[in-house]
């Protein structure tokens, strides 16, 4: 039976695949008092376990999942990204190479006092700071100096066994100490919530919640129902001269729909209103609230307010709207029946009163009827309608012109520089995450939809690594002996604490900021994912990305040194 079994997921991996992602996120959701797996290493560690029956996973599936999950964090924390490059950005690089030098550093110590040779200390740091980089260029480098053949073959031979060896721990190990213990040691999971919490809410990101149990209790924008039985009804009035009487009043509100006569109409500016009439009133909060004395009897009818709406956001270029305030603005006819709903500048939310006026690149959301929203957004600049579908368009071209940037080799000397085509995507993310941003007529991607490129091609990526490790792992230990394992759990443990207490106490970053450089500097993308599903905030990615970048590309230079050392 269990051979028959085995032979079913060799036959097809896809289903083992499956079974690691089910059984992964079915053990990450166990609670035992606070502690808690989670889904990247209960995924990591299921992988390894069903890797033990020989599953092959062939082809790029592992690359393509990973490179949407880095597309997708890129995407989400561009416009902070670029923020923070003004603020943190240098001081980010900076703890990326103390802390690459860290790596480095305790690699060595570890080599000299074991003993091992160039090929098990490159397979050592490689692994053990889940670099695979270094690899190339360490293998590279040993069959550069001039080894007798036997010899060379004999250490380049060890570097996979040594890299498989120490990986593991290395990812697994990562993974653990960031995303469980690593919020502990930084004043606890509860402080380190609030502090992004903070950190969110400088950044103006409080309003993106994803989780869509979660509303805002403030309505900016009101649509009420009123009979008309005010004295200023005594006598007929037109819609134009009930509005004047109100903005007279401090009250900046449209008539939006009328009851008379029993028949429900959209008014037109010389409509009547007669006492006993109901009408719509619409317009922000901070005035509809005043409206009812000067008006009547507030009522709630349904009827009369079901009816639909259009709510679009808008970059503003029209030169006819640009430096106009709202009131200004409210004279203008094609703004009429519409509410400016929120406004925001380089990405910070503005102060909506009538003396506010909007520049260039500022955006905006409206809310009216839809034919007048129409002829609203023609007249103030771009509309970035909302949608439940994603531009595939967008990602696909954004992820290939990334990875072909990444694949691209610059050579300094004998040093091959690159970002990888993992890295290009992490870029492409970020550069077309800002840009859609300013222009967000293309490149839409709905919450949902990110969350899913996020978690399903971080974890897909994952169980890959598991499964195709794992029979290497154990004929590892066997040719190289369980001490290599430990010693690089060494090197992976020693420069992830130290890289904790720097973050904190030297560079005084946020707690989000500082698990976020750790997985940078580690290169380690599993941990990110860690980090983020234990503090809920994707915020750790801004930290990630200047270290994980700076590190890639000291960790290749270190790779090499460690050759010449040894």
């Amino acid at each position: 039976m269990l051979d028959s079994f085995t032979q079913i997921l060799r036959t097809y991996p896809t289903l083992a695949l499956f079974l690691t992602l089910g059984l992964g996120f079915m053990i990450g959701k166990i609670r035992i008092g606070s502690f808690s797996l989670g889904s990247v290493t209960a995924v990591l560690l299921v992988g390894v376990l069903v890797g033990q029956l020989n599953i092959p996973m062939d082809g790029p599936l592992k690359m393509v999942f990973f490179m949407m999950f880095l597309f997708s964090i890129g995407y989400s924390v561009g416009p902070d990204f670029f923020k923070s490059l003004r603020g943190q950005g240098a001081r980010q690089a900076l703890f990326a190479v103390i802390m690459s030098s860290m790596c480095f550093g305790i690699t060595l110590l570890i080599a000299h006092l074991f003993s091992y040779s160039k090929g098990e200390t490159v397979g050592l740091f490689s692994g053990s700071q889940t670099c695979s980089a270094i690899i190339g260029v360490g293998s590279e480098a040993i069959s550069r100096i001039g080894l007798p053949a036997p010899e060379l073959k004999r250490q380049l031979s060890l570097i996979p066994v040594c890299y498989a060896v120490t990986y593991i721990f290395g990812t697994l190990g990562t993974v653990i100490l960031l995303g469980n213990l690593g919020p502990k040691l930084l004043g606890g999971l509860d402080h380190v919530k609030k502090c992004t919490a903070e950190l969110e809410k400088k950044l103006d990101r409080m309003g993106r919640k994803d989780d869509p149990a979660y509303i805002n209790a403030m309505r900016t924008v009101a649509y009420r129902a009123y009979v008309t039985e005010s004295e200023f009804f005594s006598i007929p009035r037109t819609v134009k001269e009930t509005e004047r009487y109100l903005r007279t009043c401090g009250m900046e509100v449209y008539i939006d729909r009328l009851l008379h006569n029993g028949e429900i109409s959209a008014p037109r500016h010389d409509d009547t209103i007669s006492a006993g009439d109901s009408i719509v009133v619409c317009g922000r909060s901070e005035f509809i609230v005043n409206v009812g004395p000067q008006l009547g009897r507030e009522i709630a009818d349904a009827n009369l307010l079901s009816y639909p709406l259009e709510r679009v956001g808008i970059v503003v270029v029209k030169k006819g709207f640009i430096g106009k305030s709202i009131s200004q603005l409210r004279k203008e006819k094609y703004m009429h029946g519409v509410v400016v709903r929120d406004a925001a500048r380089n990405g910070k939310e503005l102060e909506i009163d009538t003396s506010t006026t909007f520049a260039k690149g500022d955006r905006i959301t409206i809310l009216g009827r839809p034919v007048q929203v129409r002829k609203a957004s023609a007249m103030i600049g771009h509309v970035d309608r909302p949608s439940n579908s994603s531009d595939l368009m967008f990602v696909g071209l954004a992820i290939f012109i990334g990875g072909l940037f990444g694949a691209l080799t610059f050579w300094v000397g004998s040093l091959p520089l690159s970002f990888g085509t993992s890295g290009g995507a992490l870029v492409a993310g970020l550069v077309f995450g800002w840009l859609r941003t300013r222009r967000p007529t293309y490149g839409n991607i709905p919450p949902a939809a990110l969350w899913f490129m996020n978690n399903m091609g971080l974890n897909v990526f994952i169980a890959v690594i598991g499964i195709e490790a794992a029979p290497s792992f154990i004929s590892g230990i066997r040719t190289v002996g369980p001490m290599l394992f430990l010693a690089g759990a060494v090197g992976t443990l020693i420069p992830l604490l130290f890289g904790l207490w720097l973050g904190n106490k030297v560079f005084k970053f946020n707690p989000a900021i500082t698990l976020g450089c750790c997985a940078g500097t580690r290169t380690c993308t599993a941990s990110l994912g860690a980090v983020q599903d234990a503090i809920g905030s994707t915020l750790p990615a801004i930290g990630y990305t200047v270290t994980y970048a700076v590190s890639n590309l000291l960790l290749v230079i270190w790779g090499l040194l460690a050759v010449m050392i040894i």
